[in-house]
């Protein structure tokens, strides 16, 4: 006896069924891997702070500078930033990329890369991007403002609630300089705060490292800040709270 195939309509029915199942747990999938990246953004910047601990103990007390250019050495610019420092020499046009200030000069550079961030790093010639640092109240800035001397540790009176790193993202990519949203003690001279805010990319939260070393998904997203700056922020970006006090200052 010969086997029946199978009908048009019955092989119809099969393909709805699966389609049906293929929606089902697609998002499910997405979700799980969303999930995944979340957690290796945790244990980056995890990294972080644990780096912070270590150039603490070997600078007195002090946090990294969160940029710094040195005068020129003969034919050679030093661009001197948390996360990675670049030489320049003017005389061929070479540059040379190595881990920044927070590292010592070593690391495992792929640390600097938020897994949900796909963009590209607006910053001289950065091999990975994602991440910003508490500019306006941890790491100072002697291009910006002179020299400006970083927080120390002992200045810190609430480490738990202090944003130390975070996922940096503004309208025109990723940021490396993390912005209260309004001015803090080491950049009161700067404008456009919208350049420092955070990316809500985990499944519609950031991730921030604290200086006692905890890392959480924060959810709050907040675009509080001068009225001709507000416009600049785009959905999925924001500052952490309304107000420096919460998350930013070192009370």
């Amino acid at each position: 006896m010969k086997s029946r195939g199978f009908t048009l309509i019955e092989l119809l029915v099969v393909v709805a069924i699966i389609a049906v199942l293929l929606s089902i747990m697609l998002p499910a999938l997405s979700q799980a891997r969303e999930q995944a990246k979340n957690a290796y953004c945790l244990n980056n910047l995890r990294q972080m702070t644990l780096a912070a601990e270590t150039y603490i103990q070997s600078f007195n007390d002090s946090y990294p500078l969160a940029y710094d250019t040195p005068p020129l050495a003969g034919s050679i610019q030093y661009s001197n930033a948390w996360d990675f420092s670049t030489t320049t020499d003017w005389s061929t046009g070479e540059r040379k990329v190595v881990p920044g200030l927070l590292w010592q000069g070593q690391t495992n550079e792929k640390i600097q890369q938020c897994p949900s961030y796909s963009g590209k790093n607006n910053w001289l010639d950065d091999p990975y991007t994602g991440y910003n640092y508490n500019t306006s109240y941890i790491g100072g800035n002697r291009t910006e403002y002179g020299v400006q001397a970083s927080a120390r540790i002992g200045q810190v009176q609430n480490p738990g609630q202090c944003a130390l790193f975070g996922d940096g993202e503004y309208r025109g990519g990723a940021n490396k300089f993390m912005r209260s949203p309004w001015p803090g003690t080491l950049d009161a001279g700067f404008s456009g705060r919208s350049g420092g805010t955070q990316g809500y990319r985990h499944l519609k939260r950031t991730n921030v490292a604290f200086a006692d070393g905890h890392v959480v998904s924060w959810e709050k997203r907040c675009t509080e800040t001068y009225p001709f700056d507000k416009i600049n922020i785009v959905e999925g970006t924001g500052f952490l709270s309304e107000i420096n006090e919460v998350v930013y200052d070192l009370e």
